[in-house]
């Protein structure tokens, strides 16, 4: 039997069987999945199997396995229950939607802060980008140092490889439309109809009160405002309208309404919104310097445990779309490099074997920036070492906003974002991960880590 077909089966019986699965999703490291009856899950089960780095409850029951390995266990499990990996469809007679529906609710209830809803309803609409953005992002910045180091801009080769990296960020705002419109309820491509309003170039020919208007003014932000808000008039058009005539009425009434509203209100607030953040994140990094980059480095990895670090993604692609780079990408990557650092000394300390090879499983990814196996399967059940890590990566986070480190583009940290920095601050940049590697392996060598909390892992 393959492993992935072994460890479908080990966790489809400890969630319960193939009848208490209700929904299943998979992301670059987590099987998502959504029980029908939570009390039927054997969480401790599920963290004992080997492969299994850790279980986070959230929205969904997210399963840690690492990349690669958790999209052939997604479609093992998808097979054996039958559901669609990606989705199910919400207005299918599913037998179990009612119970399904009362657990998200429960599960909500139990997690549910303003700010942890908020961010969760933007790293959904953001996830399904990722592998997108992360692929694009690293061609984009090959290529720019491909060009810094002499190669002909204007080649061919070079061209095709610009081309291929940047593509995709000249029409994300369509994307990030469709999927805000998908998240509130609405239709995606009327949502991706609103955020072609906000970008449209014809928009420079317009002129409101003597000013003509800024095409992609209040940048991802406006767009998601537009789509939410398109979502929300089709909703309220489509209670009003008879069915034989909804086909034609509630989509154009709801373009209508969204257009005038999105000009007039809704990119102008999206444009505040984003000077907002940007200046006051530009405007702390520049005052705060290193104190700066040890708060913000030092207290990531937690937003990461719960995966609301995905909600970032608009701050990050507003701070390139207005200053044209990106400095808080580098100071946040140091997270993992902490991480990294705090593995090595627990591989080298300890001797328990089970702990090693999780660690030797872990560590690849980890320094390639995907940091959840070694969160998960190391440090987060250890304790103490998530702390010096946590530690590691301020120092590292200090340095890195030290020399104002900035990224061209944004994609996976550790090793494979020295690609996207500025060429000329690729060597500070790899100091600075060394930098924080070390500190995340000193602080855990010397009082993060004792043998004996080795002994229930």
């Amino acid at each position: 039997m393959r492993k992935e077909e072994s460890l479908a089966k080990e966790i489809i019986e400890q969630l319960g069987g193939t009848g208490n699965i209700a929904e299943l999703a998979s992301c670059m490291t987590r099987l998502r999945v959504k029980p029908v009856d939570e009390s039927k899950v054997n969480l401790e089960g599920i963290k004992s199997i080997d492969g299994v780095m850790g279980v986070v409850e959230a929205e969904t029951l997210q399963i840690i396995l690492g990349p690669g390995i958790v999209t052939r266990v997604a479609n093992e499990v998808a097979e054996l229950t039958g559901k669609n990996v990606q989705s199910v469809d919400e207005s299918s007679d599913n037998p179990f939607e009612g119970l399904a529906h009362k657990t998200k609710a429960e599960l909500n209830k139990k997690n549910a802060t303003p700010f942890k809803l908020f961010l969760r309803r933007i790293a959904s609409i953001f996830i399904p980008l990722i592998p997108a953005i992360v692929a694009s992002g690293l061609i984009a910045g090959i290529t720019n140092v491909i060009i810094r180091s002499g190669a002909d801009p204007t080649s061919t080769p070079v061209q095709v490889l610009d081309l291929i990296g940047w593509g995709l960020f000249g029409y994300l705002f369509v994307f990030v439309g469709i999927n805000t419109a998908r998240e509130f309820g609405g239709s995606p491509a009327l949502g991706g109809a609103a955020a072609i309003i906000l970008y449209n170039p014809k928009l420079a020919d317009i002129q409101v009160f003597g000013d003509a208007l800024l095409p992609g003014r209040g940048g991802l932000i406006g767009v998601m405002l537009a789509a939410a808000f398109i979502a929300f008039v089709e909703k309220r058009i489509r209670k009003m309208v008879s069915p034989a005539i909804d086909i034609i009425v509630t989509p154009t009434l709801s373009l209508l309404i969204t257009g005038v509203a999105a000009l007039f209100v809704l990119q102008p607030v999206g444009g505040l919104i984003s000077d907002l953040i940007t200046k006051g994140l530009l405007g702390l990094i520049d005052m705060g310097g290193i104190v700066a980059g040890l708060i913000l480095a030092g207290t990531f990895l937690p937003l990461v445990v719960t995966g609301l670090h995905q909600g970032l993604t608009p701050v990050h692609m507003e701070l390139i779309n207005t200053i044209g780079d990106d400095p808080l990408l580098p100071i946040l990557a140091m997270g993992g490099a902490g991480q990294v650092g705090a593995a090595f000394a627990i591989y080298f300390k300890t001797k328990n074997e089970r702990l090693k090879k999780v660690i030797k499983g872990g560590l690849p990814v980890g320094m390639l920036g995907i940091g959840e196996p070694l969160i998960f399967g190391v440090t987060l059940p250890l304790g103490r070492p998530f702390l010096t890590a946590c530690l590691g990566a301020a120092v590292g986070g200090a340095f890195q906003a030290f020399f104002k480190i900035a990224t061209i583009a944004i994609g996976v940290s550790g090793i494979p974002l020295v690609f996207l920095v500025h060429t000329h601050q690729i060597l500070l940049y790899l100091l600075g991960l060394l930098v924080a590697y070390f500190f995340g392996f000193l602080f855990t060598w010397t009082f993060g880590f004792k043998e004996e909390m080795a002994k229930n892992i």
